[in-house]
């Protein structure tokens, strides 16, 4: 990100300093850890509901529906359903969703190599 007058020279809809713009929406919707974590094992490959489910563990059904459409809408996922029966439903990253998974790829790397660093600090900061 760059210094505050860079950021100033942007159109309001891509400043995430103002509190009304789009690209702050946008930030919003896709700064959350299952959103990420879609993200990152749609990368993978393409997969199904159930599979992705089993995939991103601990999500509620609810929560990977929420996330899929969130991430649908915004342009990042695309959904097919062929037309079978029972009907068959697959979700795969677009390219701007490729083009995200280098950041999540790099916050997972980041949070892997400080995993222990923030455990000391946490243990640290927690102690009486």
């Amino acid at each position: 990100m760059g210094t505050r007058q860079e950021i100033s020279t942007l159109p309001p809809e891509a400043d995430l300093a103002r509190a009304d713009s789009l690209a702050r929406e946008i930030f919003s919707d896709i700064a959350n850890k299952w959103a990420f974590l879609i993200i990152e094992f749609l990368g993978q490959r393409t997969m199904r509901f159930s599979e992705l489910r089993d995939e991103v563990g601990g999500i509620s059904h609810k929560m990977l529906t929420q996330n899929l459409r969130l991430l649908e809408r915004n342009g990042l996922i695309e959904r097919t359903v062929h037309p079978t029966v029972p009907p068959r439903v697959d979700y795969a990253l677009t390219a701007a969703g490729q083009a995200l998974r280098g950041v999540v790829d790099g916050m997972c790397g980041w949070t892997q190599t400080y995993l222990r660093h923030i455990e000391a600090s946490r243990t640290r900061y927690d102690a009486p």
